[in-house]
């Protein structure tokens, strides 16, 4: 079963579509897409694990089937719309987040601001907190002058920094359960930068006091397309062990 709508939160109107049944037993997946993407990046499983338990996906303010915000784009800025967003539609606690890319950051601000209503984690080849500073000076200038001007279709590079830090300045070890899933055929990348990303992805686990790192060897950074299955696995481990 299919339901879109689109919601007035604050100054502005997201785009929103459940998908599955709403199981008293079982948290509400919601998936965070990543940076510029909507909620259509996750067709390729949604079907799958909408079987699990009720999905929630959803346009983030200015992009997608959603009006722009006045708001700052920063992650804290997009937890309080989330937030307000699952309060307006009536989706109530517990919840398992999934975040990719981008999407990740927004996903462990919200485990960290309201740690009562997050039940799980999983992290789609996340972006670690401290990228600029460790990741990027081992890429090339081509790829940090192409990385720098991908920043027009949400928040602007320095908002999206501050984001990051954001992130960093909360972080605080959770007890719930975490799986983390890192990319291990990155477009660009060479073998010590690959290795430093798993690395990097590695040490995320040390939000949680119960986490998982899995490496989907054969995908690029879209796991979810790539190698969809060990997306819809790590979801479905999660929701069987509630």
């Amino acid at each position: 079963m299919t339901k879109e709508m689109v919601v007035q939160i604050s100054d502005c109107k997201l785009f929103a579509r459940f998908a599955g049944v709403e199981y008293e037993d079982k948290p509400t997946i919601i998936m965070e897409a990543g940076y510029g993407d909507h909620s259509k990046v996750w067709d390729s499983i949604i079907q799958d694990i909408s079987i699990f338990s009720r999905v929630l996906v959803y346009d983030r303010a200015g992009l997608g089937r959603s009006d722009f915000s006045t708001a700052p784009r920063t992650s804290r800025e997009m937890v309080k719309e989330l937030h307000e967003l699952l309060h307006k539609t009536g989706v109530k606690p517990p919840y398992l987040l999934v975040g990719h890319s981008f999407g990740g950051i927004i996903a462990r601000l919200f485990a960290t601001e309201y740690p009562d209503e997050v039940w799980g984690l999983i992290l789609v080849d996340s972006t670690p907190e401290d990228y600029r500073e460790r990741f990027l000076p081992l890429m090339s200038s081509e790829f940090q002058t192409a990385y720098s001007k991908q920043f027009i279709h949400e928040c602007n590079y320095d908002e999206f920094m501050e984001s990051l830090q954001q992130v960093k300045k909360s972080k605080k070890e959770l007890s719930i359960p975490l799986i983390v899933l890192s990319a291990g055929k990155k477009a660009h990348y060479s073998k010590e930068s690959q290795a430093l990303w798993h690395e990097m992805q590695q040490e995320i686990l040390e939000i949680s006091t119960n986490g998982e790192f899995i490496i989907a060897k054969n995908s690029a950074h879209y796991i979810q397309h790539d190698e969809p299955e060990i997306v819809v696995d790590a979801i479905k481990r999660l929701i069987s062990i509630y």
